[in-house]
């Protein structure tokens, strides 16, 4: 299971980011769907890891050899301090600057989607890239919104619409495992070897 500690991260931080922010001006009902959807896309991505484990035993994940290779060094511990500071400065210059209270969840989009370029270098991921861009373009969205007096709808902006991207992103990479893995196991029930062509 170690080797989905990134998708379960992930997973995390997406349903935090909606857990936390689908609220008003969102109608409660649809705060309510957001809310039960993230949890039920978090259950999704822990119950595909378990599946993707059991079908590989004890030996590496079948259908998982493109899949993320997360390293948790040193060097991503420095980057994950760095983070923490810029969260915890940033919000108290928003505070000291006399910024909404919403604009707070668009910084923190804003830290979270740029630590993803240096991890994107660190694992050699140049799809994270993607995850970067994304987050940030939200986060910064977001600042623009609250110093133009729309400050009500940043938390959707710059948290759901984060949360819910990241979740969707989570879950097409472990349904793209998951099928790979069904495919080379039923090549291998047909008595194909996994990975290659029988020989006689």
């Amino acid at each position: 299971m170690r080797q989905f500690t990134g998708f379960f991260i992930g997973g995390g931080f997406g349903t935090a980011f909606v857990l936390a922010n689908a609220g008003p001006p969102l109608p409660s009902a649809a705060g309510l769907i957001l809310r039960l959807l993230a949890v039920g896309a978090l259950v999704a991505v822990i119950a595909s890891a378990v599946i993707l484990s059991r079908r590989g035993g004890d030996d590496p994940v079948p259908g998982t050899e493109a899949a993320p290779r997360f390293r948790f060094g040193p060097f991503y511990g420095i980057v994950v301090l760095l983070e923490v500071v810029l969260l915890l400065g940033g919000i108290q210059v928003l505070r000291a600057l006399g910024a909404p209270m919403e604009a707070n969840v668009a910084w923190i989009a804003l830290v979270v989607g740029l630590h993803f370029l240096p991890l994107a270098w660190y694992w050699r991921m140049g799809q994270i890239l993607g995850v970067a861009v994304y987050l940030s373009t939200l986060g910064a969205a977001g600042l623009v919104m609250a110093a133009a007096g729309f400050a009500e709808w940043v938390p959707f902006v710059s948290g759901v619409l984060s949360g819910v991207g990241m979740l969707a992103g989570i879950l097409v990479g472990m349904v793209g495992m998951l099928r790979a893995s069904r495919g080379k196991g039923d090549g291998a029930a047909d008595g194909e070897p996994v990975g290659g062509t029988a020989h006689s």
